[in-house]
């Protein structure tokens, strides 16, 4: 049995970024034990993956970003292209394994945070905290007790919900014998893809070099797809569309990522919480979760610094998930054209703008705003009928 103040399950972009600050405590905030229960290699371990998110000036994970960029284009279906610079933002790309090696790194150094390699196997309300049961990959039983803990593994199912769509993608890494991109820009939504019979689809090229890029296939729409239907989309986006000749495929991505407006619990026993993902990190009308990830982390650790309740708050604010709900149901009910909304949206908005508005840091006015940018009656349609959808179970994937 082990004793600490604070339990960490899972070692994905939550735990790790909750015990990164939690081994680097503000000066003078409480001094706490914490045990990161990281799962051994296999199933229960995602394969590598890339997290891009926006933000101002340095941060605190710079060291690890694989590639920023300040120029974004989004391509209209017909092919007009939208470009502009988000300054004072900048699009950040960071990979999955150059985090947790620059994590690894400093929990090591700091000596604040214990790490375990075990599969939690259940979480155990009792008096004044929860006990975690654990197995380690040789069999051996083990207990981590704690005044709180903080599961950050991906939940079972999905809450029930008026609207659930799936972010689905398949990406190829591909290294190339010429210039083939521009590496100050990314192509954020390019719409010149086929479009599925609901939902919308886009190109996503994340330029590493002038010879290499991450390219994906994105879909948000009720279902994925299947491994054929991803290499043809690529093979069209990249031939057809990009017009790229005589490419190496160096590595493959492939990610499914739930848009939903069902309220994630954040606490499932007076000491328990749950954080990422599963905490409602995910924004649900793009996917984007770092961002998310970061303030619900910073939250919790600044709270138990200060000896205060560690609730995870609500990433984004009750306004932000209104609107997703009302975008979520005109996307999913057929009211709006997704492609021409998205790229509309571009056209008619500063990006720096959008991207503010897409991580909630925008004021109302500048909310009336974007909204007055968008097809204004079939919005106000689907915000009238939002409210008496049924939420219901989501099937899955």
């Amino acid at each position: 049995m082990l004793e600490a103040d604070v339990a960490i399950i899972g070692a994905g972009a939550a735990g790790l970024s909750l015990a990164h600050r939690l081994s680097c405590p503000e000066p003078g905030a409480r001094r706490l034990s914490a045990v990161l229960v990281d799962a051994p290699p296999g199933p229960l371990r995602p394969p590598p993956r890339t997290w891009c998110f926006w933000e101002a000036g340095r941060g605190r994970y710079d060291a690890a970003v694989t590639a920023s960029w300040r120029r974004l284009r989004v391509h209209r279906p017909t092919g007009e292209p939208i470009e502009d610079d988000i300054a004072p933002l900048t699009y950040k790309m960071l990979r999955s394994d150059d985090f947790e090696y620059l994590v690894g790194h400093d929990l090591a150094q700091s000596g604040r945070v214990q790490r375990l390699q075990a599969t939690v196997e259940s979480v155990e309300g009792v008096p004044d905290g929860a006990r975690v049961h654990a197995r380690t990959s040789d069999g051996r039983a083990l207990s981590v007790r704690a005044r709180w803990v903080f599961d950050s593994r991906p939940p079972g199912s999905l809450p029930a919900a008026r609207t659930t769509l799936l972010q689905h993608f398949h990406g190829w890494f591909v290294r190339t014998g010429r210039s083939a991109f521009d590496p100050a820009r990314v192509e954020l939504m390019d719409f010149r893809t086929a479009q599925p019979a609901k939902g919308l689809s886009f190109g996503y090229v994340l330029p590493t070099g002038s010879g290499q890029a991450l390219v994906e296939y994105t879909e948000f729409s009720p279902a994925v797809l299947s491994a054929d239907a991803y290499e043809a989309a690529l093979r069209h986006y990249t031939g057809s569309v990009l017009g790229l000749e005589d490419f190496e495929v160096v590595g493959t991505e492939t990610g499914v990522i739930p848009m939903t407006d069902g309220p994630f619990p954040r606490q499932t026993a007076p000491s328990v919480f749950r954080i990422g993902a599963a905490g409602g990190a995910t924004r649900p009308s793009t996917g984007y979760t770092f961002a998310g990830v970061q303030r619900q982390t910073a939250a919790v650790a600044a709270a138990l610094s200060q000896g205060r309740r560690p609730v995870p708050p609500q990433p984004h604010s009750a306004r932000s998930r209104a609107m997703d709900a009302v975008l979520l149901h005109a996307l999913d009910g057929g009211l709006v054209d997704g492609a021409a909304f998205f790229s509309g949206l571009f056209s008619r908005v500063p990006m720096a703008r959008l991207l503010r508005f897409l991580d909630g840091g925008t004021r109302l006015h500048e909310e009336v705003g974007i909204g007055l940018r968008t097809p204004v009656l079939p919005m106000l349609r689907a915000a009238a009928e939002v409210p008496r959808l049924p939420r219901r179970p989501f099937p899955g994937p």
